[in-house]
């Protein structure tokens, strides 16, 4: 009998695995696809890879701004593709041999649960003391468009393309969609987007919403916001990117047979990731919580401390969210309309690229720091940065936040120069007036 048993070796299943290992307890590790799951290998890792190689061809066709000049430039997207997959390749290696070192029983095939404490693969039946679902999550069809893997396309369907499209319509301007949208109009497709709400990232702050928009069309992308798809012929589209959202994989594996109580396309759990079957816990995509890889990892290591005793809730009140696009968006804690309907009066902090060395020795001004803090004590409630080095910044804010830092805390703190994090100290160092609940918040920003 094993101590752990984890279904998918997703990041979420992955980490659970490893952690549990590393507590010395007996593991199984079960997978029925591909090992490192979604984020390795449809999602994060090879959607990243190519927003690098877009970013690389941007930064060619501005090198001129910087006194050099390239001439005969092309792009093979055969070599693009297969950079992409030697680096997933890679990664692999290195999550199979950390599953070897610390002797996690690895196993190929279709779980189902049978019982509480008994999995069936096969014609084996592997019987644990504990289970952790980490089943994840796939790309959502639509009841009037389906995926074809020809025209309409999947995003793992579309990351496995060999070959640049001449045009490619995103149905869905959330995040995925927007990430795409940014790699292929680098590589010069002619890209639009429609999106049934108001904007594209409507879950963003609005004002990063809008200006990246107003960006994309700058770069020759399409928008429709406000739009069905269904009002477009979509024979005019070479590829069609269906971006609408993922299904979290709740079935197949035996939750009725077990008695592992599920409902709305997710698995239910309580604030300590315990499904109704106290030996039974679900992490990540699959439990209806964030859809993200940070997420389904601190999920599955959490999950092994509760099943040890730790007995320790699941927070997710600071979640850094990025944005692969060009530029780069990340945010966390409270947005400035989230506050505000949270009844907090606040200070708002702003400071644009434009006054910021780095960002001129870079040449990249299009962005900005924009952080909220509560004007009663001070403390740091959110923040929304636009621009390069957006996702890695963003863990100062996060750290911030998560430790409950005051205005004067982060001020007091001395940011090297000259870099892009000084664009931080900055935005803090803007904080003065307070804005009363009722006010819009400042758009404008120190330069």
């Amino acid at each position: 009998m094993y101590d752990i048993a984890v279904i998918g070796s997703g990041w979420g299943g992955f980490n659970a695995a490893h952690e549990a290992a590393r507590q010395g307890l007996s593991v199984v590790l079960i997978e029925k696809d591909i090992l490192g799951g979604t984020c390795l290998n449809y999602g994060c890792i090879p959607t990243k890879t190519l927003v690098a190689s877009a970013a690389h061809l941007y930064d060619i066709r501005h090198s001129s701004e910087f006194g050099i000049d390239i001439d005969n430039l092309k792009i093979s997207f055969e070599k693009i593709h297969s950079r992409k997959e030697a680096i997933i390749t890679r990664l692999r290696q290195g999550i199979e041999g950390i599953i070897s070192v610390r002797k996690i029983n690895l196993i190929y095939g279709n779980a189902k649960i049978v019982g509480p404490a008994h999995i069936a693969v096969a014609d084996t039946i592997l019987e644990a003391k504990n289970i952790v679902i980490a089943s994840g999550s796939r790309p959502k069809n639509l009841s009037n468009l389906k995926f074809d893997g020809q025209h309409i396309l999947s995003s793992t369907q579309l990351l496995n393309l060999k070959t640049i499209p001449k045009s490619l319509l995103i149905i869905g301007g959330g995040i995925i969609g927007c990430e795409f949208a940014s790699i292929y109009a680098a590589l010069g497709v002619k890209v639009t987007i429609v999106e049934i709400l108001e904007r594209i990232l409507i879950t963003e702050d609005k004002e990063v919403s809008l200006k990246l928009q107003m960006l994309f069309k700058k770069r020759g992308v399409e928008i429709f916001t406000g739009k069905d798809f269904s009002t477009l012929d979509l024979k005019q589209f070479e590829r069609v990117l269906l971006s609408v959202g993922r299904n979290a994989n709740v079935e197949d594996f035996g939750l009725e047979g077990a008695g592992v109580q599920y409902e709305n396309n997710r698995i239910c759990v309580d604030e300590y990731l315990r499904t109704n079957i106290a030996n039974i816990y679900a992490v990540g995509d699959c439990n209806g919580s964030y859809q993200l890889a940070h997420v389904a990892a601190y999920q599955g290591r959490l999950a092994i401390e509760n099943i040890l005793g730790k007995n320790k809730k699941c927070d997710l009140s600071v979640v850094p969210s990025c944005i692969f696009t060009n530029p780069e968006i990340a945010s966390v804690g409270l947005t400035y309309d989230a506050a505000r309907q949270a009844g907090y009066n606040m200070k708002v902090g702003k400071f644009s690229f434009l006054g910021l060395a780095m960002a001129h020795i870079k040449g990249e001004t299009d962005g900005f720091v924009k952080i909220v803090a509560n004007a009663q004590n001070e403390e740091v409630l959110g923040a929304v940065i636009f621009g390069l080095g957006a996702t890695e910044l963003i863990s100062v804010l996060s750290l911030a936040i998560k430790n409950k830092l005051t205005i004067s805390n982060v001020r007091q703190t001395i940011f090297a120069h000259p870099t892009l994090s000084e664009s931080i100290y900055e935005a803090i160092d803007t904080f003065g007036a307070v804005y009363p609940v009722r006010d819009s918040p400042p758009l404008g920003g120190r330069l």
